[in-house]
């Protein structure tokens, strides 16, 4: 699996399980879109360009899966995610040499976790994303977990 050397594009998301629909953060030329995983729960893909990109797109269909896999691993490990949990994932489509690669990079924030914990359950949460499971092996994915 080759690194990209040089990025070309990139998509971000930013991923958190709303919990008041009247709510509302895109402001001034961006959007919120509403995402949903099996079992019908819904995700924020908050701020997204009005015409969002291929790398965007991809970035918040996996962390609409990612999230939802997180929340399985969590209740798994018999863990409870505090409320304003959330992921952040970064897609980038480089270069190296002459060719084209995707990379991915997440920030999982778990505030109020042991350190040891969080990262046990992103970890999990990539065995169990069905979108982590196609890319497994085939890009670069870098991972940070915050719990502060």
């Amino acid at each position: 699996m080759a690194k990209i050397e040089k990025v070309l594009f990139s998509g971000k998301t930013h991923t958190t399980i709303n919990r008041d629909p009247a709510l509302q953060r895109g402001e001034h030329g961006v959007v919120d879109l509403k995402l949903s995983a099996p079992g019908g729960q819904a995700y924020d893909f908050i701020a997204a360009e009005p015409h969002p990109t291929a790398e965007q797109l991809f970035a918040g269909a996996w962390s609409a899966c990612y999230i939802a896999a997180l929340g399985i691993a969590a209740s798994l490990k018999k863990v409870t995610l505090p409320e304003d949990h959330s992921v952040d994932i970064q897609v980038n489509i480089g270069q190296t040499g002459a060719a084209w690669f995707l990379g991915a990079h997440f920030t999982v924030r778990i505030p109020g976790i042991d350190q040891e914990v969080a990262e046990a359950i992103a970890r999990a949460a990539h065995q169990i994303c069905p979108y982590s499971k196609a890319v497994h092996g085939n890009i670069e994915v870098e991972m940070n977990v915050v719990t502060a």
